[in-house]
């Protein structure tokens, strides 16, 4: 017998247009078995509170909004319900865990595991909410259409600004350091100095982010790379001081 997560992780990589053969030697589960679960006629038992709701934890809602916003997607269930997964790279296991928390504040009593993928995991949960929490899920890219908050999302991230941020740099954005040279005294010095970078296709992504940045009294500027202003930089020493307070580097 598998529990009723072990058996959602499975068929939502068959979901994906795996073969019943490669997800049985990914999962160590027989194919009889999950071609079982895919056939039978009673749908799985469904690990999401029954009526839709605000979320339950603000807080850690506007932080999974602005992971959702950068690095998230939502896909529909073979048969009911919806899958909201955050891309979230090996690189930063503290960022899985962070987002499997915010996953489970917003939401009490979903599911929640990860699906492996190249150099990335994808922290994936099942609930038939997911539209209702994230209503910017639609067809297509989300920089292909206009990306818009309801009030209700607004008001959160008014009341909760500085989530929302650390959620947009969490999953879109990084921490560096520049450095540059200076002649001081007839000899060259090296200068180091700490900077926030966030890069998104999306113009109302980033007018969101930027929008955001004003109200916290952040200054940022744009960064163009081959002439698309895709870069937001906060790079005054002041402004990074307040997002180190808020936001820090991934880790």
């Amino acid at each position: 017998m598998y529990d009723v997560s072990t058996r959602m992780r499975v068929l939502s990589l068959v979901a994906q247009g795996r073969s019943l053969n490669s997800v049985s030697k990914q999962t160590g589960i027989s194919r009889a078995a999950i071609r079982s679960w895919q056939n039978r006629l009673e749908p799985l038992p469904r690990m999401a509170p029954r009526a839709p709701g605000p979320p339950s934890d603000d807080r850690a809602y506007a932080y999974l909004l602005g992971l959702y916003l950068g690095d998230g997607c939502i896909s529909a269930h073979p048969r009911s319900g919806y899958y909201l997964r955050i891309a979230c790279a090996d690189a930063w296991p503290g960022l899985m865990r962070l987002c499997r928390e915010a996953i489970m504040r917003v939401s009490p009593g979903v599911s929640v595991y990860a699906v492996r993928k190249q150099g990335c995991a994808m922290v994936t949960s099942y609930s038939p909410h997911w539209p209702h929490l994230f209503p910017q899920h639609a067809p297509g890219r989300k920089h292909e259409r206009r990306i818009v908050l309801e009030p209700w999302q607004q008001g959160i991230v008014d009341a909760h600004p500085w989530e929302f941020v650390r959620g947009l740099i969490h999953s879109d954005g990084c921490r560096i350091t520049n450095w540059t040279t200076r002649l001081v005294g007839g000899e060259r010095k090296r200068y180091e100095y700490p900077r926030y970078f966030f890069t998104n296709v999306s113009a109302d992504i980033r007018r969101l982010y930027t929008d955001t940045l004003d109200k916290l009294g952040v200054e940022w500027a744009h960064c163009a790379r081959d002439g698309d202003a895709y870069n937001i930089s906060v790079a005054r020493r002041a402004s990074v001081a307040l997002m180190d307070a808020h936001v820090g580097p991934k880790y």
